[in-house]
């Protein structure tokens, strides 16, 4: 019986500590990401990834980091890197977590970062892929601000691209602003938690 205490608090020592280095691993690559060094950030996170195979969150920021710092990119070259990197480790990622609608709309980030790079190339073959992302997210997770507010967004664009009003959008965002006020997103360490402000800012917009 003292054999088996032993094994048992053994066992749970080693996942205290795992966890406890998983969380100190990934806050020094968020502190990275805030500081905009970039690559760093990103190589940690492939670090941590590769010890914590069964998570997809730090996959999840792996293409994150690389998308976002990938909108203004002007050298193709470094924006194909970036972009191939956040689609190969999303991928990993939705393989980890399927149905889930943080990598769905990670994944349009990803081909909105295309098109904005080159509208005229990317828009014909990523535009309706967003769509289908963005209506999938919303039927899966219809309550999460962040998918309600990422697909408002989305169409905002698209209707300024077409010169289309805008306005029949705002009350997504509206709405949107009312579920971050009361959203409670997983407790699972480092689940993406962005975009209220973001929503607040275009919010204000519409009401100017």
């Amino acid at each position: 019986m003292k054999k088996l205490v032993f094994i048992l608090l053994s066992t749970l020592s080693t996942f205290v500590f795992a966890q406890d280095q998983y969380i100190k691993g990934m806050a020094k690559a968020m502190d990275f990401w805030q500081e905009g060094k970039i690559v760093e950030a990103s190589n940690l996170f492939e670090r941590i990834a590769a010890a914590e195979e069964d998570k997809w969150i730090p996959y999840y920021y792996i293409a994150m980091v690389n998308t976002t710092a990938s909108f203004g990119e002007k050298d193709e070259e470094k924006l194909r890197q970036q972009l191939e990197k956040a689609k190969e480790y999303l991928d990993i990622a939705k393989n980890i977590s399927p149905d889930n609608s943080e990598l769905l709309i990670q994944e349009a980030m990803i081909n909105t970062a295309w098109m904005a790079f080159d509208g005229a190339t990317y828009g014909p073959m990523l535009s309706g892929k967003n769509i289908q992302l963005y209506n999938k997210a919303l039927q899966l997770d219809p309550d999460n601000p962040r998918v309600l507010f990422s697909k408002a967004e989305w169409d905002m664009g698209t209707a300024r691209y077409f010169g289309q009003d805008t306005t029949p959008y705002c009350k997504d965002v509206e709405k949107a602003v009312e579920l971050f006020a009361t959203f409670k997103p997983s407790e699972e360490p480092f689940y993406p938690d962005w975009g209220a402000d973001r929503a607040k800012e275009v919010l204000a917009q519409c009401k100017a």
